[in-house]
Formats: C-alpha cells, sequence, structure tokens
C-alpha cells in the first residue's frame, strides 16, 4: 500500500495550479469549449487507467474539475502527486494549457 505523504511534503511538492482540499489535490483545468474539455477527460482517463490510479472528474461547460486522493491510503500519495504532474503535462502538451 502507497505510504501517505506529510502535509509538509505535500505543500512543498504540489504542482502549481493545484490546492489541497482536506485528503484529496483538486486543480481545475479551463478549455476554450466543451468538447475540448471532454476530450482532455477522455485522454487524461487513459493515463490514469495505465496506473490504475483513477481521480474524480466533474466535466462543466469550459472546465474540468480533477481531484485526487489514494483511497486505500487514506490520503495523498506519491500516487497523486504523480498523476498531477501527468495531468498537466497532457494539458500543456496537448491542449495548449487551456483558455
Amino acid at each position: 500500500m502507497p505510504e501517505l505523504l506529510s502535509d509538509e511534503e505535500i505543500r512543498r511538492r504540489l504542482p502549481d495550479g493545484w490546492e489541497r482540499d482536506g485528503d484529496e489535490i483538486v486543480r481545475e483545468y479551463g478549455f476554450d469549449d466543451y468538447l475540448e474539455g471532454v476530450a482532455f477527460a477522455g485522454e487524461a482517463g487513459e493515463i490514469a487507467q495505465e496506473e490504475f490510479h483513477h481521480p474524480e472528474m466533474v466535466i462543466r461547460y469550459k472546465e474540468i474539475e480533477v481531484r485526487f486522493t489514494t483511497h486505500d491510503a487514506g490520503g495523498i500519495t506519491e500516487r497523486d502527486l504523480n498523476l498531477s504532474e501527468a495531468f498537466d503535462e497532457l494539458f500543456e502538451d496537448e491542449f495548449g494549457g487551456g483558455a
């Protein structure tokens, strides 16, 4: 089972644009239109499936909210930070940083 990260380590390593919300990390990605956001969610979902670590994703009109936590560990672990960075890379590389 993955180890929980300390509050200090989470603060120090949390990528730009991400915030802590209790036992989760969260970010909203902005897009030019609805279908671009849906495309991002689909590609991000493929990344998550490859890692077998599945975030909560909420699709809105021009934004996608992503929440990571490691349920079996009871909070934020290395896996959450790694995938948050992978999602950020996808957003920058494939979607030009969005709206």
